[in-house]
């Protein structure tokens, strides 16, 4: 495989129009990095994707290679490997045959391209599948011939844009274990766009959270799920839960609030001050019922209790009317009164829509159903 130390990301931007879909868009990839670009439909993913590629033209900005700048060259001559969404496989030719295009295109000898492509079939375990047309295979046999096409090209960098979204569950799972082992074994540099955040967090080194064509976030896994820079990565990241809540002291990372009736203490993460409103985030795992000896109890009614297998997903509104989640394994009932408590360290409080710091508006409830692990 080619490789190449550094791809840089300088201030890119795309507008459409009076439309801007990508703005000032800086990041740079290490060789042999996974990067996931993250976020719901129209938030400039597929955009940066594309811009990568060469198929859409900067309106500023320049993207690097190893310092040198490719954004003015031609799609073809940039040695990158695209895997599409819908597969694009030519179904008149044999999966072989698809594997083999690239090559040909690029009139690679013969003895050559029949190497690569066993190399590449056996890669994604598609050999005995080799003089099968792709409308005799299942969508994810589909997709690994689609990657399998973009590998035996030998690219500098593999792009994927939302490559299992077309696929059922099963398949889903089974398919991001097999382009995490390629990425392992072969060290691809890839950019993968995706708008599960289960996904890129299983797969990618670096994470990069867009929101209206702007960066909210770049960071490891690890930091994205368990720091999230505002409400919006904070929503998108699974904390279902949010909160209008009023602080009532701020000492250091650490903040005291009251809501509904309630004294509790969470962790700063936004411009806060004593006295003012703020809003606090919590994921459904992190909120559970309380045991006497805990500490910051609240009362909450039961309202809708979903049977999860091991567990129950439960939605209960609170004596202020807010709305929260947590799962359980306890056998509970609508119209149940419990008693709720979060774990400090796990209370995320950020600043509301319009206070310092990078803000977020709600979040559709449909958005927050995605993005629910």
């Amino acid at each position: 495989m080619a490789r190449f130390d550094t791809l840089g990301l300088d201030g890119v931007s795309r507008s459409f129009g009076r439309h801007a879909a990508l703005k000032d868009l800086h990041l740079d990839i290490r060789g042999g990095e996974f990067i996931a670009l993250l976020g719901p439909s129209g938030c400039g993913k597929s955009t940066a994707l594309n811009c990568l590629a060469g198929l859409l033209p900067l309106t500023a900005g320049a993207i690097r290679l190893d310092g040198e700048r490719i954004d003015h060259v031609a799609p073809e001559r940039r040695g990158f490997g695209m895997v599409f969404q819908n597969y694009a496989l030519f179904p008149h030719l044999t999966v072989a045959g698809n594997v083999a295009f690239g090559l040909k295109m690029a009139r690679t000898p013969k003895a050559e391209i029949a190497r690569r492509t066993a190399e590449a079939l056996e890669l994604v375990q598609l050999t005995a599948h080799a003089r099968k047309r792709p409308g005799q295979l299942s969508g994810g046999q589909q997709q690994r011939v689609a990657i399998a096409r973009a590998i035996v090209l030998e690219p500098r960098l593999v792009l994927m844009d939302e490559p299992l979204s077309n696929l059922d569950a099963a398949l889903r799972l089974e398919m991001r274990t097999e382009i995490r082992r390629l990425h392992q074994s072969l060290g691809l540099t890839t950019v993968y766009v995706t708008h599960d955040q289960e996904e890129a967090l299983s797969l990618a080194d670096r994470l990069v959270v867009l929101r209206d064509g702007l960066v909210q976030q770049t960071g490891p896994p690890e930091e994205v799920y368990g720091r999230p820079a505002n409400r919006y990565v904070a929503s998108f990241m699974g904390y279902r839960t949010m909160l209008d809540v009023t602080v009532t002291a701020v000492d250091g990372d650490r903040v005291a609030l009251r809501v509904a009736g309630a004294d509790l203490t969470g962790v700063n993460r936004g411009d806060l001050a004593t006295g003012a409103p703020g809003i606090a985030a919590l994921r459904p795992e992190d909120l559970g019922v309380a045991a006497d000896t805990v500490p910051g109890r609240f009362d909450a009614d039961i309202e809708v209790v979903e049977y999860h297998g091991r567990e129950h997903a439960v939605q209960a509104r609170l004596c202020d009317g807010q709305r929260v989640h947590f799962r359980t394994g306890h056998r509970l009932a609508a119209g149940e009164r419990v008693e709720l408590a979060a774990p400090p360290d796990r209370l995320l409080v950020f600043a509301p829509d319009g206070a310092a710091g990078t803000a977020a508006p709600p979040v559709d409830p449909r958005l927050r159903e995605a993005a629910t692990p």
